[in-house]
């Protein structure tokens, strides 16, 4: 039986890590993966991550599971900071890694009698891929304007007309991958007016909070959107917040009645007993030292407003680097790591084979932005930053 499995086509984004080791180019540059760098090229191991790991290695007594609900203390601690007192208000689960979350929180809506997710495009480009591996019906609509690289607002609420009631719209939180783009708080408030009306759950998926404009800054978005809706489910990832990508650190957080919570749980707990039966514990035990811990948490407080600093500055330099076919300012005004900009297929390629700089094909969108005249401006510009 197995023998006559059909090959299936290699994900776009592990693709183009394969080829970036496999180039020989000194002066190759990787654009393609969400992994922050440091001015030197590196990925480092935050400070206090390495103290919670050397207090873990003293005191830690034992191996054995830590439930099936996961590091109840972990939970707690990144819900509040996720959402603050209204934290109480959440069932939660420690997940494998954040995409284990949005995996958990597809399942859940099925259970619950969702057929479809709506995803704004252009989105991560796993979403789709979770969703109909839980069995739920991808609903694309358009959002963001990309010539303009503004989100349109009414395209997007004009597409939940696609779904119906009971179905959910998956929305990260900050730091748009891929694009940069956010929601402002009049945006978040007007959502989550449209979702009420029209039935929707919202399904919020944070992974890069601190990189945009701040711990709570970058949140208060998704908070608004919490408060105002029955319902919600949050999906959330501390591989970047925290550095340790390898780790898998995620979880997951359900808003409903308090009538419903005991069943929400019960639900998740039979989820994850099917996929994985218990979560791992080094990273959340990691985060759980860091955030219990005044000096821990201070330090990694000031180490994350060095890498959003970092990330700001190059933005800021990108941005200020003309090409006349690219609205190279509008990067200044986007947070985190992404941008999605208006190249084709095969400017894409080229840039990738003539001169060694790989983004994925994310550029998916077939927009010629870019004219031909104006590559060379553009690689200049890219390495000036690099």
């Amino acid at each position: 039986m197995i023998e006559t499995l059909a090959p299936k086509a290699p994900d776009p984004l592990l693709k183009i890590i394969k080829m970036f080791r496999e180039d020989p180019r000194s002066d190759k540059i990787d654009l393609g993966v969400g992994v922050y760098k440091d001015a030197t090229g590196n990925t480092p191991v935050m400070r206090a991550v390495k103290e919670a790991e050397a207090l873990l290695l003293a005191n830690q007594k034992t191996k054995t599971y830590v439930g099936q609900q996961g590091d109840v203390d972990f939970l707690k601690l990144v819900g509040q900071l996720a959402f603050g007192e209204m934290s109480r208000q959440f069932v939660s689960i420690q997940a494998v890694g954040g995409t284990g979350a949005l995996r958990l929180g597809c399942d859940l809506l099925r259970e619950s009698g969702a057929k479809r997710i709506v995803l704004p495009q252009p989105c991560w480009p796993n979403h789709p891929s979770i969703v109909r591996a839980a069995r739920l019906e991808p609903v694309d609509v358009s959002f963001f304007d990309l010539a303009q690289q503004r989100i349109d607002m009414d395209a997007l609420i004009a597409g939940f007309d696609r779904a119906e009631r009971g179905d959910a719209v998956i929305l990260q939180a900050c730091c748009h991958n891929p694009l940069g783009a956010d929601f402002s708080l009049e945006q978040w408030t007007a959502l989550a007016d449209a979702l009420n009306a029209r039935g929707l759950i919202p399904f919020v998926d944070l992974a890069y909070q601190g990189f945009g404009d701040g711990i709570d800054e970058d949140v208060a978005g998704a908070r608004a959107l919490a408060e105002r809706v029955p319902e919600a489910v949050i999906a959330v990832s501390e591989a970047k917040s925290f550095g340790i990508y390898r780790e898998r650190v995620g979880a997951l957080y359900v808003k409903t009645a308090e009538k419903a919570r005991a069943a929400a749980m019960s639900n998740l707990a039979a989820i994850a007993r099917a996929n994985y039966s218990m979560p791992p514990d080094h990273g959340a035990a990691i985060v759980r030292e860091v955030l219990s811990d005044d000096a821990l948490r201070a330090s990694w407080r000031e180490e994350l407003d060095e890498i959003r600093g970092h990330i700001k500055r190059t933005r800021l330099a990108l941005a200020a680097e003309r090409v006349n076919s690219i609205p190279m300012h509008l990067i200044a005004d986007q947070k985190g790591m992404f941008s999605t900009l208006p190249l084709n297929d095969a400017q894409v390629t080229a840039l990738r084979e003539t001169h060694g700089i790989y983004m994925t094909d994310a550029a998916r969108i077939n927009v010629a932005g870019l004219r031909e005249a104006d590559i060379p401006r553009f690689v200049e510009a890219l390495r000036s930053v690099a």
